[in-house]
């Protein structure tokens, strides 16, 4: 079972109601097992909901409680990130997940630029994390 950033596979679930469909992931994962999440949504925030970035640290900061998570107007939505974070873990866990792919430059789901608080969740949880997009 893979796990996937469910706005990659075509799903209209970003903050702003669009997809981020990457046509060469698609390709890679036909035929395969997938789990599509958007770990915004299982943490109970709606779509189209404001853009909101993480403050004063990074996902593990957001998880040790040193950090937050603040809309746009300025809405702390730190509970919500956390908690899709613990769903998308359980779920991993519970579906046997070997594999996951993430939205790149994501609060929840991005790596590089600054680690995302679901995907810091998962690596710490041992989880082997590819960033797409």
């Amino acid at each position: 079972m893979i796990l996937v950033s469910a706005c990659l596979i075509g799903l209209s679930c970003r903050y702003d109601g669009k997809s981020n469909s990457d046509i060469r992931l698609l390709d890679k994962l036909k035929g395969t097992n997938i789990l599509p999440v958007c770990p915004e949504q299982l943490g109970g925030l709606t779509t189209p909901r404001p853009a909101a970035d993480i403050y004063y640290g990074n996902g593990i900061d957001v998880l040790n409680g040193q950090a937050r998570v603040l809309t746009i107007d300025g809405q702390d939505v730190t509970e919500a990130f956390k908690q899709g974070a613990e769903q998308t873990v359980f779920l991993a866990n519970t579906l046997g997940v070997k594999q996951c792919f993430l939205k790149a430059r994501s609060p929840s789901c991005g790596i590089t630029a600054q680690i995302g608080v679901t995907a810091a969740k998962l690596l710490l949880e041992g989880f082997e994390i590819e960033e797409v997009g």
